[in-house]
């Protein structure tokens, strides 16, 4: 009989006990697990969605109400600036690129943002089918509006005012699709983008949308170029600023929050600010993980322990046969270490399992692009860690399996 055959047995021999010791240390790597994924991809995403924007300036509020909104696009806007008053800033030698969106109204939940290509360009966004938008009323897709949402080319639909399916419907206006983006694994996925004057359009009275003409007797505004720079009735949500220079940094958010109506949002600095109010979840979460860890290793302990003085007969006569004492401690070793590795490959399995359920039946999770299918070198850590404390938790049992007296066993039975 082969040394693992033999430890093989003695497992199966409690059947009961072998299954909880596994399964609670399965729930904690589970749980581990789960978060792990979450976070790593979700520190992927956010890193992502913020690429090339260095300052998010909208209306006074929340600093990061205005980055969720007009960034990551989970929340209502802070309030709309006027055009005006953002073009005057977005020609500041300290701006090398802004980019103005203008937000309000969505489509099954999916956000219509009004902007130009140069939002697209910042996600190196690609298109699988159409051409770019042009004219009003023109929109480009995200994949995941045209996959979840069911749109394709050429397809009409109205918006309804808000992130909700039960806003006021703009049923006498009607978009249609002139493109679908290729998948970026931004939130590029889940928008569907047209001109800012469409988003204009669809908020003025009257039946019908008419083309904007450019005034050329007068300096249009950098951000919507057929508008006049000193139109004091037009309005955005917001422009996202890359900055010229590393100064910029410095005096640009302050220039803007001092010296005018609007506010000035760092999105690093936010997101740092959000992962700190989240992370007192995670670190609960962490602690029951680790509770449950803690219990499963007591727990293999007190097996292994009680195991070894229900088997001393069977060593004392496995050694009087000519088994080695290094062989019984190994046998020891072994069967925690089966045990630890049992565990953490199904708690390994069950968390990435619930991920990818989540991520085909709950549709936010596909919005956000979680997904359990992505594997990190951090869990061959949580593995070797595993492995390590099932070694661990069998080694004084396994001593006293090395110090077994042949002859006292014998004598006493």
């Amino acid at each position: 009989m082969t040394l693992f055959t033999l430890v093989w047995s003695y497992l199966k021999a409690r059947p009961l006990n072998t299954a909880i010791n596994i399964i609670l240390l399965a729930l904690g790597i589970a749980v581990i697990t789960i978060l792990l994924l979450f976070k790593n991809q979700l520190d992927q995403k956010i890193t992502e969605n913020s690429r090339g924007i260095d300052l998010v300036i909208g209306a006074k509020g929340s600093p990061l109400q205005l980055i969720l909104c007009n960034i990551f696009h989970i929340d209502f806007p802070t309030g709309n600036i006027k055009l005006q008053e953002a073009d005057k800033i977005s020609k500041s030698r300290l701006i090398k690129t802004a980019i103005p969106l203008a937000l309000g109204d969505s489509y099954n939940s999916y956000r219509i943002i009004g902007t130009n290509t140069r939002y697209a360009e910042l996600y190196q966004a690609q298109l699988a089918q159409g051409a770019w938008w042009k004219d009003d009323l023109e929109v480009t897709i995200g994949a995941n509006v045209a996959t979840l949402g069911k749109l394709k080319l050429d397809d009409e639909f109205t918006s309804a005012h808000g992130l909700t399916q039960e806003g006021h419907a703009h049923n006498e206006h009607k978009y249609v699709v002139k493109s679908i983006m290729q998948k970026t694994n931004t939130v590029l996925d889940n928008l569907i983008l047209t001109n800012i004057e469409s988003i204009w359009a669809m908020h003025e009275t009257g039946d019908e949308v008419h083309p904007h003409e450019i005034d050329t007797s007068k300096v249009s505004s950098s951000l919507v170029p057929s508008v006049a720079s000193d139109d004091s009735v037009k309005e955005i949500t917001s422009v996202l600023v890359k900055y010229r220079s590393p100064i910029a940094a410095i005096q640009l958010p302050r220039a803007v929050n001092s010296q005018s109506s609007l506010q000035a949002a760092s999105p690093a600095f936010e997101t740092a600010r959000l992962f700190s109010i989240l992370g007192v979840g995670v670190d609960v979460m962490l602690a029951f993980a680790y509770v449950l860890i803690l219990i499963s290793a007591l727990s293999i302990f007190i097996a292994l322990y009680n195991s070894l003085k229900e088997r001393r007969y069977d060593m004392a006569v496995m050694r009087s046969m000519g088994a080695s004492r290094s062989k019984l401690l190994v046998s020891i070793l072994t069967e925690g270490g089966l045990l630890t590795l049992f565990g953490c490959v199904i708690g390994l399995l069950l968390g990435h399992g619930v991920l990818i359920i989540l991520s085909t039946m709950v549709e936010q999770t596909q919005k956000a692009g979680i997904t359990g299918i992505i594997f990190y070198s951090e869990e061959w850590i949580i593995l070797g860690g595993s492995l390590l404390l099932g070694l661990l938790c069998a080694l004084i049992p396994a001593v006293q399996a090395y110090r077994t007296d042949i002859s006292s066993v014998l004598a006493r039975n």
